[in-house]
Parts: structure tokens; sequence; C-alpha cells
């Protein structure tokens, strides 16, 4: 750690920075412009993604591989309507900030090729994977990618890692019901689309429990419920919105087809039309067993923990389907000082050594494959 306090304030100017001009994903910006007036202050030469990203490439002098650092830029809507970073993509952005600096600092140390991915849209529409589509690993070249996420749920201090499945594959789920309206004191002249919706609403539920192996891990959620006119009136048209999570494409596949087939005996039993929409663009999180047992060996004098697959998901997944890729916790719970709410919560925070703390990982890890010669 003593090797990179000299960006302490720095990175500490990033967060602060970052975390009044949080936007959404496609619209960052501000955050865009930041990041690069950065680079600019430490002729750094980037490349423009997808509008609000931004990427660049440092030269080692005999590289023979090339590696990527991912952050992700977006932030979130917060339940009053304003865009706030509540997923900590201030911490992450300024993490690697800071490793760019550092590597610019000992430039003539670097072996191996690094390459720096600002990506946007990771909260949403897909922009690992446009990236991806765009051509990224090609253009420069990228033989391993590396990312990771501050987590509450881990102590601070502590580096959260995992072998093979990470995090889960989601897809967004949208449920339409047409069906008849009438009088609701005359409920025999209509068909109820409230009564159907509770009734494929608890008929999901059995696709988990009972069509999927106890042994295998899913979640269907319906988190939105919108519907009917007024108090007396039967409603003819109500909406369903939720999401699937799962690890593998074929617990995923198979979710997808009994949701279908539960929606279409629906229509015969009631009489209704039912429309299923299933769209998914993030993948799971499958990291690589070579570049986990490398990362536990360079951190072995950390206090790295090996954690339970988690159901959350992230698009840092694209990038791991075009090569190798490795992603982590950085640990951000602290008790005393309150840091103990979750991920996309008003509340969540942290102290902001954990993002000299991931610096530190960085740098011990370059070390460790040779890519820095210090």
């Amino acid at each position: 750690m003593e090797e990179i306090m000299y960006l302490k304030d720095r990175v500490y100017n990033h967060r602060k920075e970052l975390h009044k001009i949080a936007e959404e994903g496609r619209k960052e910006f501000k955050t865009s412009a930041y990041i690069k007036k950065c680079l600019e202050e430490m002729g750094i030469e980037y490349d423009c993604w997808l509008e609000t990203g931004v990427a660049g490439i440092i030269k080692g002098r005999d590289s023979k591989k090339t590696s990527a650092f991912r952050a992700d830029i977006d932030g979130l809507t917060a339940p009053d309507g304003s865009v706030q970073h509540l997923c900590g993509h201030d911490g992450h952005t300024s993490i690697l900030l800071g490793l760019i600096e550092y590597i610019n600092d000992n430039r003539d140390k670097l072996v191996n090729d690094f390459v720096f991915i600002f990506q946007p849209a990771e909260e949403g529409p897909g922009g690992a994977k446009e990236m991806v589509d765009k051509g990224i690993m090609k253009f420069y070249g990228i033989d391993e990618i590396y990312g990771l996420h501050v987590s509450p749920e881990i102590d601070e201090g502590k580096v959260g890692v995992r072998d093979g499945f990470f995090m889960s594959k989601i897809g967004e789920l949208d449920i339409e019901i047409k069906s008849k309206s009438a009088h609701g004191a005359m409920p025999q002249n209509g068909i109820d689309g409230i009564i159907i919706a509770a009734d494929i609403i608890s008929s999901l539920q059995t696709v988990i429990s009972r069509n999927i192996s106890p042994i295998d891990n899913g979640v269907i959620s319906i988190g939105k419920v919108t519907g009917g006119a007024r108090r007396n009136i039967v409603a003819e048209s109500v909406k369903l919105e939720g999401t699937i999570r799962c690890f593998t494409d074929e617990v995923f596949d198979k979710i997808v087809s009994r949701i279908r087939a539960i929606c279409s005996a629906t229509e015969m039993k009631y009489g209704c039309s039912v429309s299923v929409d299933i769209y998914s663009d993030c993948l799971s999180v499958i990291n690589d067993s070579d570049m986990y047992r490398e990362f536990k060996k360079a951190l072995s004098e950390y206090d790295v923990v090996d954690v339970q697959p988690q159901m959350g998901s992230e698009d840092f997944s694209c990038f791991q389907r075009a090569v190798p890729g490795f992603f982590f916790n950085i640990g951000t719970r602290n008790v005393e000082k309150g840091y103990v709410e979750g991920l996309h919560n008003i509340g969540f925070n942290f102290d902001e050594k954990i993002l000299l703390n991931a610096i530190d990982v960085y740098r011990t890890l370059l070390i460790y494959k040779g890519t820095l010669d210090m």
C-alpha cells in the first residue's frame, strides 16, 4: 500500500467528483468528459466507444500479452427520480483512473500491454455486449480481462473470489394479459384480468420449485403489476414485469419454456390472450479457472475469501465470452461506520480507503504476472 499512497488525494477526489455527476446508461456525457480530462492531464491517448465509453492502451516494452481492466461508469435512478451512484460505479471508475496513473508513472517498468476500458450502460442497456460487437477486443488485441465490484456483503479489507460460475444470467420478463371488461357488480359478463394475473404469478413459482432440480439455482420474481381502470370495473388489461435469474443456459431455456407453457395454458383456461416477451442480453459471469488460481497465488498475503454464487448479474460476462476473464469483489462492509446497506439502496456508501485497496490488489497482481517489472 505504501507504493500507491501518493495517489490517495487524487483517487478520493475522483470519487467525490464522479459521485456528483451520476448519469444513466448511454447518457454519461459529463462522466465521460471527466475521464477524458483526467487521461489528457496524464498525457494518455484514448479512443471513444459508444458515444460515452472511453478505452485505450498503454504499450509495454516487450509485450507478449495484453491484459484489459474494465470499470463501469453509469449511475442508477433513485426512488426520488434523481440519478445517483447507488451501485459503486463511481468507485470502480476512480479505481481504474488511479491504476492508470500508477501504470503511467511506471511506464518504464511496464512489460506487457495494458488496456483500460471505461464501459457505459452496465445497468442497461447492454454496454459490454455492444462494445464487444463493435470489435473492442480485436481492436486492442486483448488476451484476457479483469473486472471488479465493490461489495457490502463482504467485510472491508477482504477480497471475494470464485472459480467458475460467479453471477447469474438474467432475463427480463414481460407478460401482457388481454381479457374482457365488465362492471364489477356483474363479473360474469367479463373475463377478469386481475384474477388471471394472480393465477399466472402463483403458477410461475412452481417453475423453480417443481420443474428445476434442487441442485440447480434459479429465481423468478415479478416486481411490477399494472392494470385495471377503476375499483368497480373488471380489468381487461394487466401487465406483469419481472426478472429471471439462473446460471446455465440449459436451466434458463427450461424456465423460459415453462413460462410460455403456463401462459399458453392460461389462455385456454380463461379464454383470454396472454403475450410473453422474454429478453436476455446479460449472461452468467463465469471466471476462468487458470486466472482464478493465478489471482489467489498473486494475492496470497491478502485476505482473499471464496464466496458463494450470486444471483445478481453483471454484463462483464459479455467480455468473458470473447476472452478469458476474471471478476472479483472488494469488500466494503463496515458495521462501525454504518456501511452496511446493500447495492441499489439509497443508503449505500463505503469508506474511500477501499479504493486504494483495490488499486493495490491490481498492482500486486500485475507484478506477480510479470506485467510490471518492479
